[in-house]
């Protein structure tokens, strides 16, 4: 099956021989070509005419060769359409200039006599350019109308008031910045506090879970690919770091990202380039890094597991949030925020916890933090009949409760299940890659069932 003709092609060139076989030979591949013999109505027609990709003839004037012409309109149609990629038309001796202009916003050349495959190439790569920064424009609009962020809840501890005050210092300005912590204690919602501070509040914040990316997918993934690069890649597609473009990205669990791979995030951060799987051309791009992590990297790097000059390059400033056991204050006002919520969600009216339940909470360990709090919080909005949450509802297990006896009630698989993970992650100290290792299981299966427990 042909494929489908996509797009619109502008041919300005004052040969009229060469827009005739240009038109011909491009209408195959374009659904609309237009032409122009000369650009003094190339305004005129852009503003009638919804244009992709435009093929400009660097001299117009008869016996000029100094491609003033083609840059005034490079930077006529940069100024005023910026979406649309221009791809330059030059003789052999225009080539020197045609790099420059490239530098100044053309997208690429194709020389005079010229070969079909070659302006065919630059033409549709032109457009698929084009169609990629729609369609990550367009992502962002969707993102931008559906996101609907949690506020930060800063509690009122000292530990978090420190932390306040120092993201009130950063969050304005560019510094790449690593939040370590255990898992559940909000990194993310405190990734997300910092972008909205941030000058770039008005673009995305991307995130990325590394812990539960598969390491083939990684390029893929964060620098996008091009069709045909693998089996599966039927179209080209933009990367997290493109989508990201002047805004932040969120790379969590930052710690779990094999060596090898490692280098490749080094080279983009430091280069602020990307290059798509399958693809010679670099990508420009301008992120915000933000990391995250539950690890200890400094150990890692002391053992060979992580590189040094990457942590120092995602490190400018370092923020260590505090697990809940040690903002105890803070366990009531989060408590209550949850309850209010899944009320709201479920449809039940719950007034509060009664002074028991309030009592246990207040003591348990929430070795899950405030992931585990929330997730025992919309459990028991879901189990309670009354008017206020119990300990009946609230099913806090002892943190210290031996294993049943055999006459006891039996213990669920689910909470045998919880137990063993959480074992585990004590055991190897939060490397998630070993836990997974120890239990049989994938990094992908770990971290749902970490998300499902509360751990």
């Amino acid at each position: 099956m042909a494929k489908e003709k996509e797009g619109t092609l502008l041919v300005v060139d004052d040969n009229r021989s060469i827009l005739a076989a240009v038109q011909l030979l491009m209408s195959n591949y374009f659904a609309r070509v237009v032409t122009l013999p000369s650009p003094n109505q190339l305004m005129t027609t852009l503003r009638r005419e919804p244009v992709d990709v435009i093929l400009l003839d660097m001299n117009f004037s008869a016996g000029i060769n100094t491609g003033n012409e083609g840059f005034y309109w490079l930077q006529e149609i940069h100024r005023n359409y910026p979406d649309i990629q221009v791809v330059l038309f030059t003789a052999y001796a225009d080539i020197d200039l045609a790099v420059r202009a490239m530098r100044d916003g053309a997208v690429d050349f194709v020389v005079k006599p010229w070969d079909n495959e070659r302006l065919v190439a630059a033409l549709q790569g032109a457009y698929n350019l084009s169609r990629s920064q729609r369609e990550v424009k367009q992502l962002k609009e969707i993102k931008r109308e559906l996101t609907n962020e949690e506020p930060m809840f800063w509690g009122t501890s000292p530990a978090m008031a420190r932390i306040r005050e120092l993201v009130e210092k950063v969050a304005a300005t560019d510094a790449n910045i690593l939040i370590t912590g255990e898992n559940g204690t909000g990194k993310e919602m405190l990734a997300r506090e910092i972008h909205r501070r941030s000058a770039r509040h008005n673009e995305l914040m991307v995130s990325v879970d590394m812990g539960a990316l598969p390491e083939t997918l990684f390029e893929s993934e964060l620098f996008g690919h091009v069709k045909g690069a693998f089996t599966d890649a039927r179209a080209d597609r933009a990367g997290k770091f493109e989508v990201a473009n002047h805004g932040t990205l969120f790379l969590d669990e930052i710690g779990n990202l094999p060596p090898h791979l490692q280098s490749k995030l080094l080279t983009a951060l430091q280069s602020g380039r990307i290059v798509r799987v399958g693809s010679n051309t670099p990508v420009t791009v301008d992120i915000r890094l933000i990391s995250a992590t539950n690890r200890d990297l400094y150990k890692m790097v002391e053992q060979g597991a992580f590189r040094e000059d990457l942590l120092y390059r995602i490190n400018t400033i370092h923020i260590d949030l505090p697990p809940l056991r040690e903002r105890r204050g803070d366990i009531r006002p989060l408590a209550e925020g949850f309850l209010r919520r899944y009320a709201a969600k479920y449809g039940k009216a719950i007034e509060g916890f009664d002074a028991e339940a309030l009592r246990e909470m207040e003591a348990y360990p929430w070795a899950g933090n405030i992931r585990e709090l929330q997730h025992t919080v919309e459990k028991a909005v879901i189990l309670c009949d009354g008017s206020v949450i119990t300990p009946a509802t609230l099913l806090l297990r002892p943190a210290t409760a031996p294993a049943p006896a055999a006459d006891s009630d039996v213990t669920t698989l689910d909470e045998m299940e919880r137990s063993m993970i959480a074992r585990a992650m004590e055991r190897c100290g939060g490397n998630m890659t070993e836990v997974a290792r120890q239990l049989g299981i994938t990094r992908q299966t770990l971290y749902n069932k970490i998300k499902r427990y509360g751990l």
